[in-house]
């Protein structure tokens, strides 16, 4: 898997011109930290859909590189069996008709450790060879809830190579997460599970429509998940126990549940000199009108409060992702500066608008350029904007 592969294929000329450098191809072999920030907009299908081995393929065509199947919230009870037959199907076609690392990382959501287990028992270790791993929803370490999971994991795993090995990606979105009073307790308490864990963790995931129902709220679609303080402060807490640097694990970003043509109430902070600067003004006027400025700005706090990719539910919100994980020249060239210089000091960014202080902007540095390696270093005079007016279908 590689990403803006499909912007390869179709002009292979305008995509050397867009890249200073380009993405690296990811594959089960390649390090977890790079599998991890390579998921992106990390994709949910329903497992009800009909022709989910269609869904899979057309959305790697269209540049996803991680999809779930869903088999827990988005499919009602009496629809499961219907929903678990289409997941088996599809997986048992995949592994016979594709080379797995020529697939997005997929994965599919289960309700619990004893339907894994079950599904696992039904689907058989040849289809399972088709996954990346599982998403663990209402992850939690009480009660043996945690230890139970893992269990089943090392089950499923037993005999598998290496490169094989079916990781996790647990989903922190369980009341004792949101309450204040039991935050700390269940967080610390996750982290001690997961770090026990670590090679089998590939990234933590915060579900933000359940911790919002904890307390009868959604957010509409002019408003980022940092408008809503009991989330926003679920957030920094959880990057702060889970997502720290050096021994931390990659969080990425609540869902982002808005289908294109949303309602505005207010005016958009989505400024227009970048796309006058690219001559594509068309390109802005669309976004506006499909009330996608929110998920770009929901994108961008993401980052800058240490998100990694991002939940989402429609193929159209992933180009718009995939376009702002691009690392610009200027931070590709400000973190090679700050790496090269491993005395200390400061000195000044070559693009003249910044202090680059050596010691303290190191980790942000290094995670750059793995950020770098999985979505590519844009040529100097590149932006999102022309990222995203080439990958948006």
């Amino acid at each position: 898997m590689r990403h803006f592969a499909e912007l390869e294929r179709s002009d292979p000329d305008g995509h050397r011109a867009f890249f200073r450098q380009p993405p690296e191809d990811v594959t089960r072999s390649s390090d977890t930290a790079l599998r991890a920030v390579a998921l992106g907009a990390t994709l949910y299908t329903p497992g009800i859909r009909p022709d989910l081995v269609r869904d899979v393929r057309r959305q790697r065509e269209l540049g996803a590189a991680s999809i779930v199947l869903c088999l827990e919230d988005s499919v009602a009870d009496a629809d499961l069996p219907r929903a678990e037959d289409n997941v088996d199907a599809a997986l048992r076609e995949l592994a016979r008709s594709e080379d797995p690392d020529t697939l997005p990382q997929l994965f599919v959501r289960v309700r619990d450790a004893e339907h894994l287990a079950r599904f696992a028992d039904r689907v058989g270790p040849g289809a399972l060879d088709v996954l990346t791993g599982i998403v663990l929803p209402k992850f939690e370490a009480q009660d043996g809830v945690g230890d139970r999971w893992f269990r089943v994991l090392d089950d499923c795993n037993a005999g598998r190579p290496d490169d094989h090995r079916l990781v996790v990606m647990p989903i922190l979105e369980s009341p004792s997460i949101i309450h204040r009073e039991t935050r700390t307790d269940a967080l610390t308490a996750i982290r001690d599970v997961l770090v026990d864990r670590r090679r089998d963790v590939l990234a933590v995931r915060i579900g933000a429509t359940d911790l919002s129902s904890v307390y009868g709220l959604r957010r509409p679609s002019h408003l980022t998940v940092y408008d809503v303080q009991v989330l926003a402060s679920v957030i920094g807490e959880v990057v702060n126990v889970l997502g720290r640097s050096g021994d931390g694990f990659v969080v990425a970003g609540p869902v982002w549940e808005h289908y294109p043509d949303s309602d505005r109430v207010f005016r958009t902070q989505l400024r227009s000199t970048p796309f006058e600067q690219a001559g594509d003004l068309a390109l802005r006027r669309q976004l506006l009108l499909e009330g996608f400025d929110g998920l770009l700005r929901e994108v961008t706090l993401d980052r800058a409060n240490g998100l990694t990719g991002k939940t989402v539910i429609h193929p159209r919100h992933v180009p718009l992702v995939h376009a702002m994980s691009v690392v610009s020249d200027e931070e590709f060239s400000d973190a090679e500066d700050v790496l090269a210089n491993t005395s200390g000091g400061a000195a000044a960014s070559r693009y003249g608008n910044k202090m680059n202080e050596m010691k303290p902007h190191h980790e942000w540095a290094e995670r750059t350029l793995l950020r770098a390696r999985a979505f590519g270093v844009a040529a100097p005079d590149v932006t999102f904007v022309d990222l995203l007016e080439r990958s948006l279908p």
